[in-house]
């Protein structure tokens, strides 16, 4: 379309868009320019799940770049980016027994170091070769995944496999670990692994989707950022991805919002620091 069409349907003079089109881009279109670079290698090392908050928070606690949420949020939208997104989340549906431990946790998932209360739970997933299950234990103080077990099996190995591997790596002494009212997690082999590592059991309540909320948390958004993405062709290709999710991106890079977006490790690393300060 000739220019002097254009400018009169936009009702603007010739000379003003000549004007504009020879005017080198300001200092904020330029800063503008290399911010958008910067956020898109943010969300690919994301996995193209960050939105705008844990972007913010990589430009701020990464980058120690000064710039406001309402500045990100633009740039994203300029530049079609999004998030991933939560929804309603249910695990698996296993059948629900009377309690074998008492209630010790009261629906209040907080803990003011490591190692004083872990919760644990069962996930499961689909692939072309049939059904996959993680189980996983959350260490209630950073979020971290301490312990996980991936199988082709419901049976009770699969919370012990990942119990063992938590008290391996942690050595603790008298945690808690808050569970709901599986069978795997009713079972007398599950509740003698428990005592052997000098470890509490505690139960909630029937149910109840709070009852485990952190739980819950973590495992959506296990399915939204990965099980969801791509289809599974085989058991042994999504055990591969579970596993590199949780110790490659969720515990040593992931932000987390409960964490003042610090990732699991940085955040034990940054409380360890302090603790030998002082």
């Amino acid at each position: 379309m000739p220019v002097a069409v254009t400018c009169r349907v936009l009702q603007v003079s010739p000379s003003s868009y000549y004007e504009w089109r020879s005017r080198r881009a300001s200092d904020r279109d330029i800063d503008d320019a290399y911010l958008i670079d910067q956020i898109r290698e943010i969300h690919v090392r994301s996995r193209g799940t960050y939105g705008v908050r844990r972007v913010h928070a990589e430009l701020v606690l990464g980058q120690w770049r000064r710039i406001g949420h309402g500045r990100v949020e633009k740039l994203m939208r300029l530049a079609g980016l999004q998030g991933v997104h939560h929804r309603r989340w249910r695990t698996s549906g296993s059948g629900r027994l009377p309690a074998v431990f008492e209630d010790r946790v009261k629906r209040v998932f907080a803990a003011d170091a490591p190692e004083k209360l872990w919760v644990t739970d069962i996930t499961q997933h689909r692939t072309g070769e049939g059904w996959v299950y993680c189980a996983a234990v959350i260490d209630v103080f950073s979020r971290r995944c301490v312990g996980w077990s991936i199988a082709d099996h419901l049976r009770t190995e699969l919370v012990v496999d990942a119990i063992q591997m938590a008290t391996w790596r942690r050595q603790p002494t008298g945690t808690i670990v808050h569970s709901d009212r599986g069978a795997q997690f009713t079972s007398w082999l599950f509740g003698s692994r428990l005592r052997e590592a000098g470890l509490l059991g505690s139960m909630g309540q029937v149910a109840s989707a709070y009852d485990n909320a952190l739980m819950e948390s973590f495992f959506g958004s296990m399915q939204i950022e990965l099980l969801d993405r791509c289809d599974w062709p085989t058991r042994a290709e999504l055990a591969s991805a579970m596993f590199e999710w949780i110790e490659a991106f969720y515990n040593p890079t992931r932000r987390h919002s409960a964490l003042a977006y610090y990732s699991p490790i940085e955040f034990e690393n940054l409380y360890t620091a302090a603790e030998t300060a002082a």
